[in-house]
């Protein structure tokens, strides 16, 4: 009953439209979920948690966490975005599997030891908003009502193997400075001609550490900007960095090795998106170790940037499927991902 629950609610969630700041529905669906299972539950905003019944102060306490915003559907999609269709085990959709099937999941994980007592873990469920826009009314903005978190599972398509450290995020703005001019004279400081020389100043620079679990830090360069009109030689450039930080460095060490080297003005959007990891030493690695799961290091960003806490990232379905069209997630995958959730926190509740 719990799975068919789960794939019902999803289903749900698939139907109503639920952009980064636009949540207020299927947050109102997942209240219901909380309702129809007389489970206690808070909302702020668009986010919705709960605590289990017999929560105990003095025990550490563990945060189930995953979103319910999407991102638009892009215009190759071929099939109704918000008609949650089954085609051969395939549930079809736009969230489905990102990541819809990792929060109905964890919901049924919830539910399932909502009311257990003597649990070693005290257990927070928050289904939350604003993941996928990195907005100011998600996770974030919930941290400082909720008790103190010693632990996390966060809910991201990983095909249910344990994602033990994840990239932090760090975009640069950069400027290439130089003389503004009419296109007819000559000028000997060209800010468009140094974009060869800061392009391959940056595809040379290296970090020296790399990560065991995440290898090296990767900057990729996304964006260039420059000029408005086609007679005036422009003063600047404008350059966007994207940056995918290891383990081995904060943002702030990144911004500043970039601050002190580079050939240009540099400055950060933000220092909040670190990366994460957990010891493979800490006991719900083990767990997962134990019932066959594997541990790797995730390239994609995640709302475990928003948590101080040694955290894992877990979930049915698979990160490739993401953001593509025609998204998908397979029941199975949902079902099993249930029961290894199950599983896994049987090891160390």
């Amino acid at each position: 009953m719990l799975k068919d629950n789960a794939i019902s609610l999803l289903k749900d969630l698939i139907s109503i439209k639920s952009f980064s700041s636009e949540e207020e529905h299927t947050a109102s669906r997942i209240e219901k979920w909380f309702d129809d299972n007389k489970i206690k539950y808070f909302r702020q905003n668009n986010n919705v948690y709960a605590i289990n019944k017999n929560f105990n102060k003095t025990k550490p306490t563990l945060l189930l966490n995953s979103h319910h915003d999407t991102v638009f559907p892009n215009k190759a999609y071929t099939k109704d975005p918000f008609n949650p269709v089954v085609e051969n085990g395939k549930l079809f959709g736009l969230g489905s599997n990102d990541a819809g099937g990792s929060l109905v999941s964890l919901m049924s994980l919830f539910t399932y030891f909502y009311d257990h007592k003597n649990l070693k873990y005290n257990i927070i469920m928050a289904a939350t908003a604003e993941e996928e826009s990195s907005g100011s009314l998600g996770l974030n903005s919930i941290l400082n009502v909720l008790p103190k978190i010693d632990l996390a599972i966060v809910g991201e398509p990983t095909e249910m193997h344990l994602a033990v450290a994840e990239k932090g995020l760090l975009v640069i703005d950069a400027k290439i400075k130089g003389t503004p001019s009419h296109a007819a004279h000559p000028n000997k400081n060209s800010a468009i001609e140094r974009i060869p020389e800061v392009l391959n100043w940056f595809n040379k620079f290296k970090f020296e550490k790399i990560s065991k679990i995440l290898g090296p830090v990767k900057l990729t360069i996304t964006q260039i900007n420059a000029g408005k009109q086609h007679n005036v030689v422009p003063s600047e450039v404008e350059i966007v960095i994207d940056i995918r930080v290891n383990d081995c460095y904060t943002n702030s060490e990144i911004l500043n090795l970039l601050k002190k080297n580079a050939p240009c003005e540099i400055k950060a959007r933000s220092l909040d998106l670190n990366s994460s990891s957990i010891s493979i030493d800490h006991e719900i690695v083990k767990a997962g170790i134990n019932i066959g799961r594997e541990i790797y290091g995730s390239p994609t960003l995640s709302d475990q940037a928003k948590l101080n806490c040694p955290s894992i990232k877990l979930g049915p379905g698979d990160s490739t499927r993401s953001h593509t069209a025609n998204e998908y997630i397979l029941i199975k995958e949902i079902e099993d991902g249930i029961d290894l959730y199950i599983q896994i926190l049987n090891e160390i509740l």
